[in-house]
């Protein structure tokens, strides 16, 4: 990792099998639905979830509204998931893995980590999300991905 390449991880354990946990955070259209920091998902592409799916999204983080276009360049079924965004001078990347937690064949619950890496596109000044990862630290970025990951497990859990 280079000097301007800054990354969060986070993670929490969800009550239920990988199978309904990857349902749920590949249905781009509920997103506004189960993420309060979601304002809006307009999904680009046909199909199915899987590489080449693209969206733009809508949230609002620390008082600001940010629309970013992701686009899925890994799909693994259910264990992980990548995304990529440009924006502002900068390469965003989300992974999303999924951890059977419990006997392989009827895993009752998942450990699901989030992973957020942000650099410089190219030679240009560092952007608002890694300005705040390295002015403020990984902490508030983690907090609000951990909200994330608590509001997928409440909406998860309470579909039993």
């Amino acid at each position: 990792m280079t000097p301007s390449t800054s990354s969060v991880v986070v993670e929490r354990r969800v009550n239920a099998s990988p199978g309904r946990v990857w349902e749920s955070i590949t249905d781009l259209r509920d997103m506004p639905r189960v993420l309060s920091g979601v304002e809006k998902v307009e999904v680009l592409t046909e199909g199915g979830f899987a590489v080449g799916t693209r969206w733009r999204e809508t949230r609002r983080m620390m008082g600001r509204e940010a629309t970013e276009e992701m686009t899925v360049t890994v799909c693994e079924p259910p264990e992980r998931y990548v995304t990529v965004a440009d924006s502002h001078g900068m390469h965003y990347v989300s992974e999303i893995t999924l951890v059977p937690d419990g006997p392989a064949v009827s895993a009752t619950a998942t450990t699901l980590r989030m992973t957020f890496t942000a650099r410089p596109s190219h030679d240009r000044a560092p952007g608002l999300v890694a300005r705040l990862i390295g002015r403020f630290g990984a902490r508030a970025v983690a907090r609000a991905l951990g909200k994330d990951l608590d509001e997928i497990a409440r909406a998860v859990e309470s579909r039993v």
